[in-house]
């Protein structure tokens, strides 16, 4: 403890949060920079799974920073896999063993990014042996900064997190998103939206998983669930969540672990209704 505070997580030195705060602040205003400015967009698993030289320029940057102060780290980076869910989960398993692994989504909304519709993010967490121990979530259009410590809270801009109050759907403002599976995780999500839509007081469908999560941990949403999503969009806004007194699982229930791709996190007190509803409309993805 220093000053009745806890010490971050570090080696030698090297605060790993330091650097992930700082690794995702310096993407995330490289990243504003370019909004405008784009030559290219390509698509990945489908046409609406948009990649663009921005994507792939943040992730650069961002692997360059970390491995400048922890070069014997791992980094589980979304443009450096390849598309579709079964790349996903093999280029995780094949980093499952690995001590010290990043897992950076460079630019989670690019979509939103490539429209100019200003909610998009960098998303960066650290897994020590298969378990998230830092996880920050930066939204360069409003500045605003989500940072989590296992054990140590979660905090905006320096100021503790709370997950919201509200302890029935029916009050509850929730979000989720529409999965680039078109044939698949879109046609199962769609089914939750159509049971959940009468039953919440609204839903809000943004477009940037990381975002979203972070908003849950802020108290902004008390809700949010998808169907299909990959380990880099989940890891640092699943900390953020626990850490502010929310409940993190898969859409069935089970804990959350990096492989889970089809999420459920609320503020803890409407998670089992939410789960209900999920289950009745067949719409868990399971």
């Amino acid at each position: 403890m220093v000053n009745g505070e806890a010490e971050p997580f570090v080696v030698g030195s090297k605060s790993f949060t330091a650097v992930a705060i700082n690794t995702a602040a310096k993407a995330g205003q490289w990243i504003k920079t370019k909004l405008g400015d784009i030559n290219r967009v390509d698509t990945k698993f489908s046409s609406q799974d948009l990649v663009t030289e921005v994507d792939k320029g943040s992730e650069k940057l961002i692997r360059n920073l970390i491995l400048t102060h922890f070069p014997d780290h791992s980094i589980l980076g979304e443009e450096g896999v390849a598309p579709g869910p079964e790349a996903s989960a093999k280029a995780l398993q094949a980093m499952s063993d690995e001590e010290y692994l990043w897992i950076v989504d460079p630019i989670d909304g690019t979509t939103n990014f490539v429209h100019g519709f200003p909610f998009y993010s960098v998303s960066i967490a650290l897994a020590h042996r298969g378990e998230v121990i830092v996880g920050v979530v930066y939204d360069p259009t409003r500045d605003e900064l989500f940072v989590a410590e296992k054990g140590k809270g979660a905090y905006r801009h320096g100021k503790k997190t709370e997950v919201s109050l509200e302890d029935q759907l029916s009050l509850s403002l929730v979000a989720t998103g529409f999965p680039a599976d078109r044939q698949g995780a879109l046609v199962t999500n769609l089914k939750g939206v159509q049971a959940l839509s009468p039953k919440v007081r609204n839903l809000r469908v943004a477009g940037s998983a990381a975002l979203h999560l972070a908003y849950v941990a802020a108290g902004r949403l008390s809700g949010f669930w998808e169907i299909g999503l990959n380990s880099w969009d989940i890891a640092a806004g699943a900390l953020l969540i626990q850490e502010s007194g929310g409940q993190v699982t898969d859409t069935e229930g089970k804990p959350y672990n990096l492989a889970v791709r089809n999420v459920m996190a609320t503020n803890g007190k409407i998670h089992a209704e939410l789960g209900q509803e999920l289950a009745a409309a067949e719409a868990t993805g399971f």
